[in-house]
């Protein structure tokens, strides 16, 4: 399904990030885990797929930073001869009331989930095989007016407009396309929140649980193939109808 294909995944040495990594793995995709801090969980991740006889290297850059970009895509084109794929996937999210954020807050946000996809999308358009696919992670609270989640949202909404605008601009027969999850079972996001607040998201969508990271990786897979080449500049959700 995607052999011979090069994917970069930005933040994926944990949560919805790592299982994409293993799956496009799985399927004959050569994957660059790209991480910022968590080296060990990078290494995991490398380590789960070429166990399963993938491929894969780690590549560390901060995806807000330009010139660690510009490195993540020159490196793994000197490794793998190209970029076929980009899925960008590193974010980070901060839970408050709008009036409880601070400034630093709002330049995490904004540096990494729209500053990040932006720098990326720059390389991109240079650097990317012809007939290639972008895939920016964005999330389904944009639809949701969902208390604490103002700049979160805010800054996927960005991404998710930044992703319409370029599929008109790239050209080369690269589509370019945003994935917007619900609510995922993730480390991550399960930390620190009450199992009433669990049951109360799970309730929310069709089918009474929250997404686990294979069921948007599965999207991921389908978005990266050749068979999904007709879809471009569209926001899809995989979020169990939740909106």
């Amino acid at each position: 399904m995607l052999e011979n294909k090069v994917i970069i995944v930005t933040g994926a040495s944990r949560g919805i990030g790592k299982e994409i990594a293993i799956q496009l793995a799985q399927h004959g995709a050569k994957v660059v885990v790209n991480y910022s801090n968590s080296k060990d969980e990078a290494k995991d991740t490398v380590d789960t797929i070429v166990k399963q006889d993938g491929v894969a290297i780690a590549i560390q850059a901060d995806v807000s930073n330009k010139a660690d970009v510009t490195q993540l895509f020159d490196k793994t084109i000197a490794t793998y001869g190209k970029v076929d794929v980009l899925v960008n996937n590193a974010g980070v999210m901060i839970s408050k009331q709008l009036k409880d954020n601070t400034e630093d807050d709002f330049y995490k946000q904004f540096d990494i989930n729209v500053k990040g996809v932006f720098n990326t999308l720059q390389e991109a358009f240079h650097k990317l095989a012809d007939h290639g696919n972008i895939i920016n992670i964005s999330s389904s609270t944009v639809k949701l007016m969902f208390p604490t989640y103002g700049l979160y949202s805010a800054s996927k909404a960005a991404v998710e407009q930044m992703t319409r605008v370029f599929s008109k601009e790239i050209g080369r027969g690269i589509s370019v396309n945003a994935l917007a999850p619900g609510a995922t079972e993730t480390e991550l996001f399960m930390k620190g929140k009450s199992q009433e607040f669990i049951d109360k998201l799970s309730s929310m969508n069709a089918f009474n649980r929250l997404a686990k990271p294979i069921d948007i990786a599965r999207v991921v897979l389908f978005l990266a193939s050749d068979n999904s080449k007709w879809i471009s500049g569209q926001v899809i959700g995989a979020n169990g109808a939740l909106v």
